[in-house]
Order: C-alpha cells, then sequence, then structure tokens
C-alpha cells in the first residue's frame, strides 16, 4: 500500500472495481484543516473519468506498471501510434490518455509510455523538444525599444508559440514542454 504523496500523473491506483490512471493530480496544504490530494483518474474498462479525493496520510493501492521507450511514429485518427526501441513493436494509444502533450508530439520523439497488461496507459514526453521554425514574421525596426518583446512563430508540427523577435524561419529553437514556452536556440 501507498501514500497519497506517492500519487502522480500516470499512476495505476487500484479501485472497488476496476483501475483508474490518474490523469490529473493535485497536492492541497490549505492553511487551515488537513492537506488532501485531488486525482482526476480514468477507468481502465470504461474510460469514464471520475474525481476523487484523498486525505493526507491515507493508504491506496497503487498497481505495478512497466515502463518503456518508446518512439512516436504517426497519427491515426484519435490514436497514436508509437515503436519499442528494442523489439520493434507498435503500441496505439488513445488520444485522451496522450491528453496535453499531443501537441508537443512529433515524428521521432521518444517518450516513456506506462504499460498495465501490455495496454498503454501513460505516457512521458521529454522536458524539452528542438522543433525547427516553418514561419516567423521578420522583425520590424523598432519593435526592440520596448525590452523583452516576442512574436508568434509556427513550428515544423504546427504548434504556435511565443519566441524573440530575433527568431527567424527555418531555425532551431527548444520548448520547453512543462510551460509550452519557448527555452533557448538550439
Amino acid at each position: 500500500m501507498a501514500q497519497t504523496s506517492d500519487i502522480r500523473k500516470g499512476v495505476v491506483i487500484k479501485g472497488p472495481n476496476d483501475l483508474f490512471v490518474v490523469v490529473e493530480f493535485q497536492h492541497v496544504n490549505p492553511g487551515k484543516g488537513a492537506a488532501f490530494t485531488r486525482a482526476r483518474m480514468k477507468s481502465l474498462a470504461s474510460g469514464k473519468v471520475i474525481e476523487n479525493t484523498y486525505k493526507s496520510g491515507e493508504t491506496v493501492d497503487i498497481v505495478s506498471v512497466q515502463f518503456q521507450n518508446m518512439q512516436y511514429l504517426y497519427k491515426v485518427g484519435e490514436r497514436f501510434a508509437f515503436m519499442n526501441m528494442s523489439s520493434y513493436e507498435q503500441i496505439e494509444m488513445d488520444g485522451d490518455l496522450v491528453g496535453n502533450e499531443a501537441k508537443y508530439l512529433k515524428e521521432g520523439t521518444e517518450c516513456v509510455i506506462g504499460l498495465y497488461e501490455e495496454r498503454p496507459v501513460s505516457i512521458e514526453i521529454p522536458k524539452k523538444i528542438t522543433y525547427k521554425v516553418v514561419e516567423a514574421p521578420p522583425a520590424v525596426k523598432g519593435d526592440s525599444a520596448s525590452g523583452n518583446v516576442t512574436k508568434e512563430v509556427k513550428l515544423d508540427n504546427g504548434l504556435l508559440v511565443q519566441a524573440p523577435i530575433f527568431i527567424k524561419e527555418g531555425e532551431d529553437i527548444i520548448v520547453n514542454t512543462d510551460t509550452g514556452l519557448y527555452s533557448e536556440r538550439a
């Protein structure tokens, strides 16, 4: 048995009649009262999303999940295809399990996929990913007078990001996938 402090995104929790994968979580420590953990979880059997609150110190039954390095290949409808780097086996993962990380995926991105009984239940993408800028409006003389000025650039996977005005079309930039912000030049 595990404590509520062990609840993280991608963890599989055994419920009364089903297994649930944690989609989002938040540890809350209010000024008054006991700390608690709020978790949004998706049922592995039905796909239904529920929200549950656990009191601090409460025990939860966390199921063992196997993690494998996989490479993102392509998207088919609402499903994403990944390939195991060592065995070359391919799996498909539902778009709702991929969640917000879908906008950062591009062909060849290496991810860590959590598998429970050979079924994908979670994904972890790299914290920083390099993209090529495919569209960037030119900087206008005098723009830099006001300090830290940015412009919206379009990346090779279709993502729009705010980047400094000196970034040009064709350059490679690194984006922080936690914040969705420009990090640095590649």
